[in-house]
């Protein structure tokens, strides 16, 4: 019973998709870190579902790259999305850290974030539409859903807490930081390896699109922020996963050329 209500607790914080609604406490919010790479399972099910439909019936291909682009958000609800905009917002002001963390918790959308989603959203279609949906591509995509959420789970049970209130404080303090590092730590690891395993160069390029972005989004936490937060966890989870796509890319079109 406690593991199904911390996976639920997990998919109503972190998804969109319909779940029982447990009241939190102590014991299902425990592991919920560890729980919150499931999602990313369900979003390499839903690219895998997309890529049947559209073998099966003649979608055109610009379609298809926007279904690809478009699942992530619909199954996440944008909350991720939400986080990386707001975080935009207050990179962009280079103000000091207090008052970033202001602008953090302004609800309004300021010009910065506008530009930088649309940029985003340009880039992201553009590199799905640039990529033959094979089994193979799909299966490094989809292992980079997870590998994203292990390591964001990670760095909150890791990485120093900006403030004493909001989601990423409740979550760090409820868990069991100590055996959620180690868990998701093991978890990335797997992860990687199965990615160079399925992927070879082109997996490994996305691993270390992943780390680099990891290293990145610790550095910008502590340095301009005085830590992290759960708008600067969503910053990450969507650079981690437009990284690792266009490393994908880029990999394909080396690999096309040669």
């Amino acid at each position: 019973m406690i593991t199904a209500e911390t996976v639920a607790v997990a998919f109503a914080m972190f998804s969109a998709i319909p779940v029982p609604q447990p009241t939190w406490n102590e014991k299902n919010m425990r592991y919920v870190l560890c729980a919150f790479p499931l999602v990313g399972v369900v979003c390499a099910a839903a690219y895998g579902l997309w890529a049947a439909v559209c073998g099966y019936w003649p979608v055109p291909e610009w379609l298809q790259a926007a279904g690809y682009c478009l699942l992530p958000v619909f199954l996440t609800g944008g909350i991720h999305l939400d986080g990386y905009a707001d975080t935009c917002d207050a990179l962009a002001s280079y103000a000091d850290a207090a008052k970033k963390q202001e602008i953090l918790k302004d609800p309004h959308c300021g010009a910065f974030a506008l530009i930088r989603v649309c940029s985003y959203f340009v880039a992201y279609f553009a590199l799905c539409a640039s990529l033959t949906m094979d089994r193979r591509t799909l299966a490094c995509l989809g292992v980079g859903f997870v590998l994203e959420r292990a390591l964001s789970g990670w760095a909150v049970a890791a990485l120093p807490i900006a403030k004493h209130t909001g989601l990423v404080h409740t979550f760090a303090t409820a868990a069991d930081r100590t055996t959620v590092r180690r868990i998701l730590a093991v978890l990335a690891l797997l992860l990687c390896a199965a990615l160079v395993m399925v992927g070879g160069v082109a997996g490994g390029a996305m691993v270390a699109a992943a780390l680099v972005t990891l290293w990145r989004y610790r550095h910008v936490a502590q340095t301009q922020f005085g830590g992290i937060s759960g708008d600067l966890a969503g910053w990450f989870l969507q650079k981690t996963e437009i990284w690792m796509l266009a490393a994908l890319v880029v990999c394909r079109i080396v690999e096309a050329g040669v």
